[in-house]
């Protein structure tokens, strides 16, 4: 009786091991089965679709495609071998060794010789007239605009495969919508591997990739990409960032940095260019982060803009002094003196009326700490403290900018929720994305969080109206109009101490005041003709701004 129940054991785990064989067959390897079987009858090449455009809010191209061809030769059409490979390397710029080895696979239909071939270097081969030579149509990228907002739309490379493949910027975050779906001519071929003539042979179409339509305003992109360019020049800085935002979409109307490189030759650039500093650096904020400690305290109701603060000299944090940055003192002020004069010692009254865990709290609302969620590759986190390790020191100094990491674009969506009634909105680059068929998808403006009361988001617009007209920088500003915002100057941490002598000089604002048409931040790395943000960042952001106003027709009052 024992053994017959062995028996059974051993017939039944036999049978279990039989189906579970054939599953792995029949379902886990099916597709590869397939895959080989097809390839022992018939012949394969792949056409690769056009990939998406990218263009401006108003249509018009800004990256696009130009007409280019696949190179490929059949082999069994061609008699003179030798011949053929010299004549076909020099114009393809070959060797004549890697076209002999290609063209000698003697199984193969089709074998490619070169992708992106230009229109005059497949005439010229065309004119040849040479048995065995074929081409299809592909695209290469083009750029109207020339390196225009490079940072923003990244560049098309190549994976280990040799497909086109997107990096950094648009490129990068969208490449999977924008490359598209191949297609392929395919052959049936004899036991012998040569094509049969009347076997089976067809073309499937390949689907071009998706268009996006950007925020992006090519005006604007223009006059901040130029303005950038002479800025850099006159105050002598290492590098720089301009970028513009609509504060009721999170719509990204233009963004330009410096240095730049050209996307149509990425290859002749060292790769530290390519990341985005919009998104991608980190820096300290310096006093224009006061506009977002102040909101925050005025939404909280801790503080009006009457309330008082005594200035009389440097104010004591556990072992430290607290000064002013230029070592003045103005005794009695209100705190919309506090932010006119970028009072560091006002600040950190402010925070200690705010409290720890308030303050904190308002950091992580204005979305500091983590990403912002725009649609670019290569967004950095910049991390905050954690909770249990801020210290008392770390919250006087987060108040007036330094000590605290943010991106630009961080900085830039905080600022835009004062100009947009205290709501805090998700930053994007692409407006639209339209098929081959025209079917469009909206990327709608997404709330992330009401930051602050409409009323406070409303007190701190009139307070750095006040700081723009009575500031330090009030000499640049155009007459007649209502701008809100502040300066700001940041020393540069290196090696666990503060460069003296290298600061970050920056302006952040949003204009017209009473209805915000762009918010905008700029960004000095290192100018050398004056390290304040007042005598650098914010000349070029008003001479910015006159521009974008006659752009967008808005006249000065009286």
């Amino acid at each position: 009786m024992f053994r017959i129940k062995v028996v059974f054991g051993l017939i039944l785990l036999a049978f279990f091991l039989v189906v579970i064989r054939l599953f792995y067959w029949q379902v886990l390897q099916s597709t590869s089965l397939t895959q080989a079987a097809s390839q022992q009858y018939f012949h394969t090449l792949d056409i690769a679709p056009l990939r998406g455009n990218l263009v401006a809010n108003d249509g018009s191209p800004l990256v696009a495609n130009k007409t280019a061809y696949l190179v490929y030769a059949e082999p069994k059409k061609i008699e003179k071998k030798d011949e053929f490979a010299q004549r076909i390397s020099e114009l393809l710029g070959l060797t004549k060794d890697l076209v002999s080895t290609r063209i000698s696979q003697e199984d193969l239909v089709w074998v490619p010789l070169k992708h992106k071939v230009d229109e005059e270097t497949s005439r010229k081969i065309k004119e040849l007239k040479l048995e065995g030579i074929g081409f299809e149509k592909e695209g290469k990228r083009f750029y109207p605009e020339s390196s225009m907002a490079a940072h923003l739309f990244g560049f098309v490379g190549s994976d280990i495969n040799g497909d086109d493949k997107g990096y950094f910027g648009l490129e990068g975050f969208y490449n999977l919508a924008l490359r598209g779906k191949p297609g392929s001519l395919v052959q049936e071929k004899d036991a012998r591997g040569l094509p049969i003539l009347l076997g089976s042979g067809r073309r499937i179409m390949a689907e071009n990739g998706q268009t996006l339509e950007l925020y992006l305003d090519r005006t604007v992109q223009f006059i901040i990409e130029n303005k950038l360019k002479s800025g850099i020049e006159k105050y002598g800085a290492k590098e720089g960032l301009i970028a513009v935002m609509d504060p009721k979409t999170g719509g990204i109307l233009g963004a330009a940095a410096w240095p730049k490189y050209d996307p149509s030759q990425f290859d002749n650039y060292p790769s530290s260019l390519f990341p985005n500093p919009l998104i991608a650096h980190t820096y300290e904020p310096g006093s224009t982060f006061k506009t977002l400690v102040m909101a925050a305290a005025l939404s909280e109701r801790v503080v009006e803009p009457s309330t008082e603060f005594n200035e009389d000299g440097p104010i004591k944090v556990g072992p430290y002094l607290i000064r002013t940055w230029n070592n003045e003192y103005h005794g009695q002020m209100t705190m919309i003196k506090v932010l006119e004069k970028s009072s560091n010692p006002g600040m950190v009254y402010v925070q200690k009326k705010l409290g720890k865990n308030k303050f904190v709290d308002y950091i992580k609302r204005y979305g500091f700490g983590e990403k912002t969620g725009i649609d670019l590759e290569e967004e950095a986190e910049a991390q905050i403290r954690k909770d249990s390790e801020w210290k008392e020191i770390d919250l006087a100094t987060a108040s007036f900018g330094q000590g605290i990491a943010v991106t630009p674009i961080q900085m830039l969506r905080a600022v835009a929720s004062l100009a947009n009634d205290g709501v805090l909105l998700e930053p994007h680059v692409v407006h639209k994305m339209i098929d081959a068929s025209g079917k469009t998808i909206e990327t709608k403006p997404k709330k992330i969080a009401e930051v602050l009361r409409p009323a406070a988001a409303k007190t701190i617009t009139e307070m750095m109206i006040n700081a723009v007209d009575n500031g330090e920088a009030k000499w640049a500003k155009p007459k007649g109009y209502r701008i809100a915002g502040k300066t700001g100057t940041a020393q540069i941490p290196v090696e666990g101490h503060y460069d003296e002598n290298k600061t970050i000089a920056s302006f952040v604002g949003f204009a017209p005041a009473d209805d915000p048409k762009f918010v905008m931040l700029v960004l000095l790395r290192e100018p050398t003709s004056s390290p304040w943000g007042s005598e650098t960042a914010a000349p070029l952001f008003f001479s910015i701004v006159k521009e974008l106003f006659a752009y967008y027709g808005i006249s000065p009052k009286d």
